[in-house]
């Protein structure tokens, strides 16, 4: 920042003093203050700047900031036989620009006095009488409480020398002094509303109003090693019980006691056996960020400090759709980290009336599609389907299979790519099939089962970093056959001559290059492989990825990728008796005589499921199922509604039996005295239902 000299016209004859009367050595507020003992010299830069018969003469390294020391002793000479306006005392060295105006003041005594000093230009300064003013908005609310942006304690919204506010929002209000230290601590690079986070029209207006911005970086990235911490890594075992013999800061380079670092906040960290992992487990989180962010992943630390950050990072996740935020969001269950619990937290609170699905026949897809293409779709509806004496559970089924095979997917059954289809992406069928693809798991339809692990791998990196190869390609196709014919080559001659036949679809790959040994054809192989199913897949990709994006199902599992990767890549959802119990809540009685006969009858129903299980029984977990919800498959997340269990109390144990209610996923057992009572008559009731079928 270099002072010019002014014109002639415009200079008074006053200056700085030889000795400065303010002892006050706060740079933010009067600048550097410097002191020459060999010349008995001291000053503030802001004094010399804002001096009006001083002027930068030299070079920045010459003198005092480039004013030299002659001339700083010739202006204190002729401005000690002027009065301050403020403290009534010689030396005063900073007047008003305005012509007629004669006060003069001492920089210090200045700000006292209300004196707007302008660091730039000419820097001139103005009294209270002649200073510039700040103007209120049209339509500003001023009668709301307000705070200083800056220090946050309460302030009067009513403009003055010690009250600013943003030109640009209206709406961010600050001290002075608090705005003059955020400068000097910003500085150029750096300094802006607090608020808006407007930089040009906020610099300006402050300079206009008296506000000095250094011209340097910020005061925290001029600090020596400012940064060092974040080259550290932590490497110490947290868990309650560290089993290490080499003690909790021991960190192996591999093996059972390597320490392995939450992957959401990489501030805790555990060896694998001191929490049970096992020896080739990479990802793990603490117990706090998995409660923060609605997963459940094995942990024995907590990690506080992280918390909120994780949660926020959850609850903020854009969503396609006009979706509801994630914060109304159930929380998940203290139980285990199955794919079910980690979407049942992605299950908005549904609010009526209720999204109606018309189905035509059995074109689940085409009424699918008509639903995500209304105007006014919100996924966070619950659905009810039109179907001749069908369920919604049998639509999500039947939806999940024709999705396996329109034309956005290719492959063999079970293991399918995405397909480049240049009307599919005309009428972005993309999106509108990872929408429903998404709507189907949060909304209680079954596992999707169907993708191939390249493509898994291509939507949500995992596993993370690992290269394709031809192997990943869509069997029977036209490059995929190309890409084998190089890959089988056994002398560079046969190579070359595949290379020849094939260079129409080189040269799209970018890969019709010169090859002069068999060595390189691996490298070329990897291209051509990449660019086949990324490279030119990224438009259908990116929209595919959009579309899982609703009621957030995307950002879920690209969390925990590999949890989810057997619903998206596994076919079939095989039953267990315990995954059955814990799909069930159970509600009991609350008068004790009840409680007391229907406590028993829990323990009954566990042990049926066991029985059906290992094939005790004479009807089986799917058939149990089927007869409680209408479904003989667990879906991949538990219906909005979670199936129920209530409980029967007969006059005598003879004669009753179980009933169940589909629609509302209830399922009333019998109370028994016995458990051969309560078997038989669990069998004979779903047997009885299954010849009804």
């Amino acid at each position: 920042m270099k002072k010019k000299a002014r014109r002639s016209q415009e200079t008074h004859t006053n200056s700085v003093q030889e000795e400065c009367e303010c002892s006050d050595d706060d740079p933010a507020m009067f600048g550097e203050k410097v002191t020459l003992e060999e010349h008995k010299l001291s000053v503030h830069y802001f004094c010399l700047l804002t001096s009006c018969g001083v002027y930068q003469r030299g070079e920045e390294d010459e003198g005092i900031f480039g004013f030299l020391v002659e001339d700083i002793k010739q202006e204190a000479r002729r401005s000690a036989r002027l009065t301050c306006f403020g403290c009534k005392k010689k030396g005063a060295c900073v007047g008003c620009n305005v012509r007629s105006c004669r006060k003069m003041v001492h920089f210090p005594c200045g700000r006292k006095q209300m004196f707007v000093s302008q660091f730039t230009g000419l820097f001139p300064s103005y009294c209270p009488d002649h200073s510039p003013s700040q103007s209120l908005c049209t339509g500003l609310d001023i009668s709301l409480p307000r705070s200083c942006s800056i220090c946050l304690d309460s302030i009067d919204p009513v403009l003055s020398y010690s009250i600013l506010k943003c030109p640009f929002c209206h709406t961010s209000w600050f001290h002075r002094d608090c705005v003059q230290r955020q400068a000097h601590s910003a500085g150029l690079f750096f300094f802006r509303c607090t608020l808006c986070n407007n930089k040009e029209n906020f610099q300006e207006e402050m300079l206009r109003m008296g506000i000095y911005i250094p011209e340097r970086d910020a005061s925290w990235e001029l600090e020596a090693n400012a940064y060092a911490e974040l080259l550290e890594v932590y490497e110490r075992c947290d868990a309650l019980t560290c089993l290490c013999n080499n003690g909790c800061t021991h960190s192996a380079k591999s093996g059972w006691f390597e320490v392995i670092r939450c992957r959401l906040c990489g501030s805790r960290g555990t060896h694998r056996k001191c929490s049970g992992l096992k020896v080739d487990t990479k990802d793990w989180a603490c117990t706090d960020c998995t409660q923060a962010t609605d997963g459940k992943v094995h942990s024995s630390i907590s990690c506080k400090r992280y918390k909120l950050t994780c949660q926020y990072l959850i609850e903020d996740a854009g969503f396609v759709l006009n979706c509801h935020s994630l914060s109304l969001r159930p929380s998940l269950p203290e139980r285990s980290g199955l794919p079910e619990e980690l979407l049942q937290s992605l299950v908005p609170r549904l609010h009526p009336p209720s999204v109606q699905v018309e189905v035509i026949g059995d074109q689940a897809l085409s009424a699918g599609l008509d639903l995500v293409r209304r105007a006014d779709f919100d996924p966070t509806q619950t659905l009810s389907v039109r179907l001749v004496v069908k369920t919604k559970e049998y639509f999500l089924k039947l939806l999940m299979q024709q999705i396996q095979e329109c034309v956005v997917f290719e492959g063999p059954d079970g293991s399918k790519n995405l397909a480049l289809d240049s009307e599919a992406l005309r009428e972005d069928l993309y999106f509108d099939v990872g929408c429903l693809l998404a709507l189907s798991l949060a909304h209680g339809g079954p596992p999707v089962g169907f993708f191939s692990r390249a493509l898994y791998q291509c939507l949500f990196n995992y596993p993370a970093n690992r290269p394709l190869n031809v192997t990943h390609m869509t069997p029977d196709t036209h490059f995929t056959h190309q890409v084998t014919r190089i890959t089988e080559a056994e002398s560079l001659e046969e190579l070359k001559e595949v290379m020849a036949v094939s260079w129409e679809y080189l040269e799209l790959a970018g890969c019709n290059r010169p090859i002069s040994s068999l060595k390189e054809r691996e490298a070329l192989v990897e291209d051509l492989v990449s660019f086949t199913i990324i490279t030119r897949m990224q438009l259908p990709l990116q929209r595919f990825r959009e579309g899982l994006q609703t009621l957030g199902v995307f950002d879920q599992v690209q969390l925990f990728p590999s949890v989810f990767c057997g619903v998206f890549c596994e076919a079939g959802n095989h039953l267990t008796a315990q995954k059955i119990g814990q799909l069930f809540t159970i509600s009991f009685s609350e008068q004790e005589e009840k409680l007391t006969r229907e406590t028993p009858v829990v323990t009954f129903w566990r042990h049926f499921l066991l029985e059906c299980e290992v094939g005790r029984s004479s009807i089986s977990l799917q058939d149990l199922l089927h007869f409680a919800t209408g479904s003989a498959k667990l879906p991949a997340v538990s219906a909005v509604s979670s199936p129920s269990i209530s409980f029967l109390h007969p006059l005598t144990d003879e004669g009753l039996f179980p009933q169940s209610e589909p629609e509302s996923k209830h399922l009333l057992l019998p109370v028994t005295s016995s458990y051969q009572a309560f078997k038989s008559s669990m069998e004979q009731a779903i047997s009885h239902h299954g010849l009804l079928k």
